[in-house]
């Protein structure tokens, strides 16, 4: 087993927009309520704001397939997982989202990774349907994935662990790694400011695989 583990995002890491924007821009109706508010103001969790917001979906699936596609995927993903496998890091997605739209993406660029998100299924009547992954050893009620709890397993075998991701659901991940393994963008970014925590930013996934590289 690798003795580097690099746990990443997905949504706005290795893709340069997150598909929850993307859908509440596109694919969701103008009226539909403000799921958000609910979550800010704790009477519901993320992964039930989220999930609602993609069960408002309300497109064909080559609409949503043209949805992916905005999304913007690393360009260059498939040869920079296989130079950080040669160099001895292993690639592990970590999502709040789901693995229904991360699975398409990654094999329509011929990647496989380990994922950990939310399993999912769409469908034009009633949108995209996650559901909680109980079954994970990183089951969180709150976002789905306990992505803490991936770095910490990482860390438990010995390995060297960086972490990226460009969220507020990223911090307790992001504070768990070394300073220099700390890889920020987006809110995750200014939440790291705000607590004086070092990091590497970075604008494209890419940027994160090379620093790891020439390290």
């Amino acid at each position: 087993m690798s003795s580097k583990l690099l746990v990443s995002d997905f949504d706005g890491t290795m893709t340069r927009r997150e598909f929850y924007r993307l859908a509440i821009d596109q694919l969701i109706p103008r009226d539909c309520l403000d799921h958000w508010k609910d979550y800010r103001e704790g009477r519901t969790t993320h992964f039930d704001a989220l999930n609602r917001y993609f069960q408002s979906i309300r497109a064909t699936e080559q609409q949503v397939w043209d949805l992916l596609a905005k999304m913007e995927l690393e360009p260059r993903l498939a040869e920079l997982v296989k130079s950080l496998e040669t160099a001895g890091w292993r690639v592990v997605i970590a999502s709040a989202g789901s693995a229904w739209y991360i699975e398409r993406l990654l094999n329509q660029a011929g990647v496989a990774l380990e994922i950990h998100a939310n399993p999912g299924s769409f469908d034009p009547a009633t949108g995209l349907k996650m559901r909680l992954p109980t079954e994970s050893p990183y089951f969180s009620r709150e976002i789905g994935i306990d992505k803490a709890a991936v770095v910490r397993a990482g860390l438990r075998r010995g390995s060297v662990v960086a972490f990226a991701g460009d969220g507020f659901p990223d911090a307790d991940a992001a504070r768990l790694v070394p300073d220099d393994l700390r890889f920020a963008r987006g809110d995750l970014a200014s939440l790291l400011i705000a607590e004086g925590l070092p990091f590497r930013t970075f604008r494209r996934w890419s940027e994160v695989a090379e620093c790891l590289l020439s390290d």
